[in-house]
């Protein structure tokens, strides 16, 4: 029978591959924004900076003190991709989100499980870097590659885990191969699934199955309730699957983004390590909103690796400032073992 012998969490976001020095960047963007996204309300980057302005985050944009968590990040990804691979799995479920990069609200399931044979990484042309936001193109190599790649799937494993995970329930998309929306400027994998296969993977290319839950996108985001059911259930489909073989699973996403909560970071991180699922239930709604939403990507991991008797160890948790405003990322890794 399988074996679950890994799980593991990333953040991902342009910040781990773009220099300290150039993260003003994507302030830019954070000033064109007319709605991020801070604890229960929604404000324009003016609004934000007053209202943090108590909390003398200039300090936190320091060009030393971005350097010094920038390094500890690189460090974490390094222990991260170390770790995998001394695992030496055989399989991965790869668990992410898409941003209207293959799916688009013509159609946009809850969870979808793509089962294909293989699985394409296509760079962005010259001409897609250029209509990309500010700050983006320079941390595409933390996606794709110079080349388009073609990565191996794992059709029998998707397979089971679309088959157990109906008969648990839930009504899981399925495709056999990657989706593309007619409106998206990529094609091939989303950059939440890329950002593993570059950062944490790296040459050990072991066959992978996609699982996409919608995070990001109303009216149809799974709750935290049912994120964790779902991490049962798959701890279970995939125990059950009938072959000898070695499996990771890796969630991909998160922290607090694109305006750094590190209150809500590390409450979420604390209630992961240790299994509290009413503490995580409790957390509320509106705390999973834009970029924050990602956080469930890490839920069903760690309610998997739970089953399965394996305790979580977080390798580091870095809040990564960009502006007076508060805008960045909360970037944490961790895994179970």
């Amino acid at each position: 029978m399988a074996k679950i012998v890994l799980g593991m969490a990333s953040s991902h976001g342009p910040l781990l591959g773009t220099p300290p020095e150039q993260w003003g960047g994507r302030v830019e963007a954070d000033r064109r924004n007319p709605a991020l996204v801070w604890r229960s309300g929604t404000y324009r980057f003016e609004e934000l900076a007053a209202l943090r302005a108590g909390e003398k985050l200039d300090d936190q944009i320091a060009l030393a003190v971005k350097q010094q968590r920038y390094d500890a990040c690189q460090r974490a990804m390094a222990e991260m991709a170390r770790l995998f691979s001394e695992a030496k799995p055989d399989v991965v479920l790869l668990v992410g989100n898409d941003q209207m990069e293959v799916f688009e609200d013509a159609n946009i399931p809850a969870f979808m499980i793509c089962y294909g044979e293989s699985l394409d990484n296509i760079p962005f042309s010259e001409e897609q870097k250029k209509r990309l936001p500010p700050g983006v193109a320079i941390a595409e190599p933390n996606h794709h590659g110079e080349t388009a790649e073609t990565y191996p799937g794992h059709p029998g494993f998707g397979r089971h885990l679309i088959d157990r995970l109906i008969q648990r329930d839930f009504d899981v998309a399925a495709s056999a191969r990657l989706p593309q929306s007619a409106s998206s400027s990529i094609s091939g994998l989303p950059h939440a699934y890329g950002f593993i296969y570059r950062r944490i993977m790296r040459e050990n290319l072991v066959p992978a199955v996609p699982l996409f839950i919608n995070t990001f996108y109303p009216p149809n985001q799974p709750s935290v309730r049912r994120c964790l059911a779902l991490g049962a259930a798959l701890a279970e489909a995939i125990e059950s699957w009938p072959s000898d073989v070695r499996v990771a699973l890796i969630g991909s996403g998160g922290m607090s983004h694109f305006v750094v909560d590190e209150e809500l970071d590390r409450s979420f991180l604390d209630a992961l390590r240790r299994n509290d699922a009413k503490a995580l239930m409790s957390i509320p709604a509106c705390s999973f909103r834009s970029g924050n939403s990602e956080l469930k990507n890490w839920i069903p991991v760690g309610a998997a690796m739970n089953e399965v008797g394996s305790r979580m160890t977080v390798i580091d948790y870095q809040p990564l400032y960009r502006s007076s405003a508060g805008t960045g990322s909360g970037m944490a890794f961790a895994y179970w073992q």
